[in-house]
């Protein structure tokens, strides 16, 4: 097998099931089209400041890590759009990064939308890698379900469903996703450039990797890369 494929519902690692998807091809649009990096604009071209981001996560090693290297996705309940818009979706991928530098998960990639997100990461310890990302993710869930709830006055609403989680054991694999991820919004049709859309770790990571990198990494064929992504997402961001 190229990689290890596991499903575990939100908090504990209790039944495991293998689940796959094939999705569709797409192609993403190049950085070549004149399409100037915008990850400093919003949706309707304000300006939002780079001050307002979170520190930015390590440059980018694009090698596997002997603790373990994962692909995750978690999606809302029912796939409600429940991060629709600019407030809901700052506040959900701020609390991504900001938690995965309190667990010590080193992210890659990652991308944020009203139903669903995807990252890459590499585990801080090999022995508890699972653990640690059950534990992580519990928090992160329970942390943005409180905030959510409190925003709309709706205490106890059921804001998360499930998360699935893919250890990458091969580079070739691993390369893969992690232009899959960088492009997402590109495959649902959000932004022509993945770069444009700030949710997402494409524009940090063409400032912070070496150009020789960026090709590499954007020239890995991704239609044919295996995830859980059968998600309609809002276009509003």
């Amino acid at each position: 097998m190229l990689y290890q494929e596991s499903w575990r519902r939100r908090f504990p690692p209790c039944r495991i099931t293998q689940r796959r998807h094939l999705l569709g091809h797409y192609r993403a649009a190049s950085l070549e089209e004149g399409l100037a990096p915008s990850h400093l604009l919003g949706h309707t071209g304000e300006v939002i400041p780079e001050s307002h981001f979170p520190a930015w996560p390590h440059a980018p090693t694009h090698l596997l890590s002997e603790a373990g290297t994962y692909i995750v996705t978690a999606a809302t309940y029912r796939k409600l759009h429940h991060f629709r818009g600019a407030e809901r979706l700052r506040f959900l991928h701020d609390e991504i990064l900001q938690l995965a530098a309190d667990f010590a998960w080193q992210l890659e990639a990652w991308a944020v939308f009203s139903n669903h997100y995807h990252f890459v990461g590499h585990s801080p310890d090999a022995e508890d890698g699972a653990k640690s990302l059950s534990d992580m993710l519990g928090e992160l869930h329970e942390r943005t379900a409180k905030w959510l709830n409190a925003l709309c006055g709706v205490p106890g609403q059921s804001v998360w469903h499930n998360f699935w989680d893919t250890r990458l054991t091969f580079q070739r694999s691993y390369l893969a996703r992690l232009s899959y991820v960088h492009q997402n919004p590109v495959k649902h049709g959000l932004v022509r450039v993945a770069n444009q859309y700030p949710w997402c770790s494409a524009a940090w990571f063409e400032r912070s990797a070496r150009p020789a990198q960026v090709r590499t990494i954007y020239a890995m064929r991704i239609d044919q890369v295996r995830v859980s992504d059968d998600y309609d997402v809002a276009p509003e961001w």
